[in-house]
């Protein structure tokens, strides 16, 4: 039988199942496994079927590697998951290695000095990304290191595996589906014969999604589908499980020039490709495997996917219905934060009840799809786990003092939205809102930012930073990620962080990016602000064309939480003019209790 994976049930089985996965190993004459969080897709969230890492080493967090030795196993995970990670690896004889982000590779260098010559790592190069899996062969062979990329041992050992995803595939219609996918393949074609490419392979999700006009549930919070596509000259194959693609549909994609074929069959559609024509596919995008099944005489182009690029700028049209999501998400935001209020005190509250209530609200809304991820609800010192989500086995009550962090979002037709809010319950401390100022004083920074278009993104990373390193205090992950249209909640190009800065992050008008500054006291509390902000023009000088970020987000922020003394008189001009804002366009939609708990929560503060 396929079913989820159990938590509590994953770490109790942890020694068994890394024993299986050793004696696996010793048959295939394997002295180093490597299980990333990886599927064919290169995906951030991964289908059942791909959660090998997390059934390995009991770890639910969506980022890690696992690397098991004869005589060792450590889980390599960034500065957001360490609180989470130790707790969950406390009884399963995994090391916990601590690296500074999720790009950081130390796993490789950690392979390549405790492995010797003449010996064998192996890793399933289907899953693979083939950048990483460069970096991994040169680092290896430079030492002697045999790396062996066709065995997957989680099918070996993973007896009850699940199934490849079997949830229907749709289309995303107008009016909400804004350019047609004749359009969006005239593009992506456009970009083929600049770069001199005959076919175009594609294996993310949301590049595909994008691309064709679809949207699915394979992936649990973000509306995507399970597939690979190889886009000709004239004709797209979009390689999908049977069944997932109704005829109508089929017959309606055959019209715009898009054939149906089966998901397993991706591989060998490369592998078919003519002699002396040339693929362009992206190295960060595509899987080593299926680098492998392109012949050596088929010329391939490296380069950034081209709907990496598109649809991160969102049309006008577009950008209006996220404003209309924005406004439908606020509406839902003001009826839960009044129940809240009026509840704490009264009710029993629980992280958990945070997530139903708050998922419940969002529910009532038109065109609401899903949550855009999994909520965060943490109070006190679980708000410190930038990642932490509440279990059913492992969660708090809402009671006595203290800081609860609530970071949220919902897929709508219209729309991809992400919020964290701080909120006191009982008595804060002056200590807990200097934090909370501090952390919108870095907020407000970013929010006013002007810059020349074409700007690398990661440069933006310390405006949001600087008041909090003015007090020696620093966050272990990015200020800012991209949002997609009714697409992932992280997407590209764009990146609001300590990343190395590269061309292809540049700033253009349109993209939707979070602005999510923090502070993290373990075992204490923790504090998030986040809006989403949009790219629009600003003006233009003799200097060039300049951008400023629009605030999408419609919620207030509580003022409760803040410590006023500490904001500049132009930071509490910002905060007022973002709340009237937000009672401009939220008190039309909301009535009774929630319009009063609006009304309340967006007055204007001074000193």
């Amino acid at each position: 039988m396929n079913s989820p994976i159990s938590p509590s049930a994953v770490t109790s089985s942890i020694p068994a199942r890394l024993t299986q996965l050793r004696a696996a190993m010793r048959a295939q004459k394997l002295d180093a496994y490597i299980i990333p969080s990886a599927d064919p897709h290169l995906s951030e969230y991964l289908p059942e079927r791909w959660q090998g890492r997390r059934y390995f080493s009991g770890f639910t967090g969506s980022v890690g590697t696992l690397v098991v030795t004869a005589d060792f196993a450590g889980l390599w995970v960034d500065s957001r998951y360490w609180s989470h990670a130790e707790k969950e690896l406390s009884s399963t004889g995994i090391a916990m290695m601590k690296i500074a982000s999720a790009t950081a590779s130390l796993h490789i260098d950690w392979l390549a000095n405790h492995m010797h010559a003449g010996q064998s790592v192996g890793i399933d190069g289907a899953v693979l990304g083939l950048a990483t899996a460069r970096a991994l062969e040169q680092a290896l062979h430079s030492k002697g290191i045999h790396l062996n990329t066709k065995s997957d041992l989680i099918q070996e050992v993973w007896h009850d595996r699940p199934d490849l995803p079997k949830a229907a595939i749709y289309e995303h219609l107008p009016p909400f589906s804004v350019i047609h996918r004749k359009d969006k393949l005239a593009l992506v074609r456009e970009q083929m014969t600049a770069n001199g490419a005959d076919w175009h392979f594609v294996s993310t999700v949301d590049d595909l999604a994008w691309i064709f006009n679809l949207r699915g549930a394979d992936v649990s919070y973000n509306p995507v589908f399970v597939g690979h596509a190889l886009i000709g000259k004239d004709v797209a194959s979009l390689f999908v499980s049977p069944g997932k693609i109704s005829e109508e549909l089929t017959k309606i994609l055959a019209s715009d020039g898009v054939m149906v074929a089966d998901y397993q069959l991706a591989s060998s559609a490369l592998n078919a490709l003519p002699a002396g024509s040339s693929l362009m596919l992206d190295p960060r995008r595509v899987t080593y495997g299926f680098r492998q099944a392109v012949p050596d005489s088929v010329k391939v182009v490296e380069t950034i996917n081209p709907s990496v690029f598109a649809k991160s700028r969102k049309t006008a049209q577009e950008a209006q219905f996220v404003r209309e999501a924005m406004e439908q998400d606020g509406t839902a935001l003001c009826e839960f934060f009044s129940w809240l209020e009026q509840a704490l005190g009264k009710e029993r509250i629980t992280e958990l009840t945070i997530d139903e209530q708050i998922c419940a609200a969002r529910a009532r809304q038109a065109h609401y799809v899903s949550p855009s991820f999994g909520t965060i609800a943490g109070f006190n010192a679980n708000g410190a786990m930038p990642h932490y989500r509440a279990t059913p086995e492992s969660h708090s009550l809402i009671e006595g003092d203290g800081f609860l962090l609530i970071d949220s979002g919902g897929q709508y037709l219209n729309g991809t939205t992400d919020i964290t809010r701080v909120v006191p319950v009982g008595e804060v401390s002056a200590e807990q809102k200097r934090d909370f100022t501090l952390v919108l004083k870095g907020m407000i920074n970013l929010s006013q930012m002007r810059f020349p278009v074409g700007t690398l993104s990661p440069m933006l990373d310390t405006v949001a930073r600087a008041p909090l390193w003015a007090e020696g205090i620093n966050y272990g992950h990015g200020t800012g990620h991209g949002v997609g249209y009714f697409l992932n909640v992280h997407e590209g190009p764009q990146s609001i962080s300590g990343a190395i800065a590269e061309p292809h992050m540049a700033m253009q008008a349109g993209m939707i990016t979070s602005n999510e500054p923090g502070i993290y006291r373990p075992g204490k509390w923790g504090v998030r602000i986040e809006n989403l902000l949009l790219n629009v023009p600003a003006l233009q000088t003799e200097f060039g064309d300049y951008l400023q970020f629009e605030t999408l987000t419609l919620c207030p922020i509580d003022t409760r939480c803040i410590e006023i003394s500490l904001l500049r008189d132009d930071e509490i001009a910002w905060l007022n003019d973002y709340h009237a804002l937000v009672l401009k366009r939220l008190s039309p939609r909301v009535n009774g209790k929630a319009l009063d708990w609006l009304q309340l929560r967006t007055q204007a503060i001074s000193r």
